[in-house]
């Protein structure tokens, strides 16, 4: 498995002058994802919970829909130049009777640790349609709750602690209890991971769950808890204006700028019982 973190001599300078010192970065490696031995994608990602990843991936690229879609998930060969498997490439099995992902999956260049739908050949193949849609969902939770959700993500990002530099994912039930964390350089590789592990579980859809994520809300992390059945995603930052519209279209409760005692709710408000609310029934 390849490394997480990574150990580099950097020049520190400050007021005091300069120095040398060692300073700890977040890994960034390819992931070659392969399924029945067809390359399908290469993804920025950390190494790690790779498996969970790839199956997060095809969940929401509508080509899995449970844990018993996949035979197999192993390893490849995929030597580095000291001749060591890099285990930078997986290669997905699907079971019998699964049909193979069509060409809308297919990414004709590397995806980025920023972006999870680039390289998609047509506008078409961007939107998917869920098989469990969130609109329905009867989640109720409350302002108090959502605020602590990005401390209690926070607390769970062992490698942010020493790199100051990965995305995290947290997936929480509407009482605020986290159910899993997963971080990673891309935020999309995040989502995937914690959607990947919540498949393995057998606990998609993920009816009354909740997913927060540390940076902005894009429409592709809307998408990616839309196809897993989420019915609110909260963001530390601000969304796009296409992840607020698909967010209403997939009967979504979005909110943005959740920091300390305050937040934005975009989408969905009525999944969020507030003192004003309770005085008007």
């Amino acid at each position: 498995m390849g490394r997480v973190t990574v150990r580099r001599p950097v020049l520190r300078i400050n007021a005091d002058g300069t120095r040398q010192r060692p300073d700890t970065l977040a890994a960034e490696e390819p992931l070659e994802l392969r399924v029945d031995s067809r390359p399908l994608t290469v993804t920025m990602r950390t190494p790690g919970s790779d498996v969970e990843l790839a199956h997060g991936f095809l969940l929401t690229e509508s080509v899995i829909t449970g844990k018993t879609d996949v035979a197999t998930a192993r390893y490849c060969d995929s030597p580095g130049p000291d001749g060591r498997n890099t285990y930078n490439v997986l290669d997905v099995q699907l079971a019998s009777g699964v049909a193979p992902p069509d060409a809308s999956v297919e990414r004709n260049f590397y995806t980025t640790s920023s972006c999870g739908v680039c390289g998609k050949a047509a506008l078409d193949a961007v939107r998917l349609s869920t098989h469990h849609p969130p609109a329905s969902d009867s989640l109720e939770t409350t302002p108090e709750t959502l605020t602590e959700l990005p401390e209690r993500l926070r607390e769970a990002q062992r490698v942010f602690d020493s790199t100051g530099g990965l995305h995290a994912a947290g997936l929480f039930d509407s009482s605020g209890e986290l159910l899993a964390v997963r971080e990673d350089v891309g935020r999309h590789n995040a989502v995937d991971k914690v959607l990947g592990w919540a498949l393995l579980q057998e606990r998609v859809p993920l009816a009354g769950c909740m997913i927060n994520v540390s940076g902005r809300a894009s429409f592709e992390l809307v998408q990616k808890a839309a196809m897993a059945g989420i019915p609110l995603l909260a963001a530390v930052s601000a969304p796009s204006s296409l992840a607020v519209e698909l967010a209403e279209e997939q009967g979504m409760t979005l909110v943005g700028f959740l920091r300390g005692s305050s937040m934005n709710v975009y989408t969905g408000a009525e999944r969020i019982r507030t003192a004003e609310a309770a005085v008007g029934h």
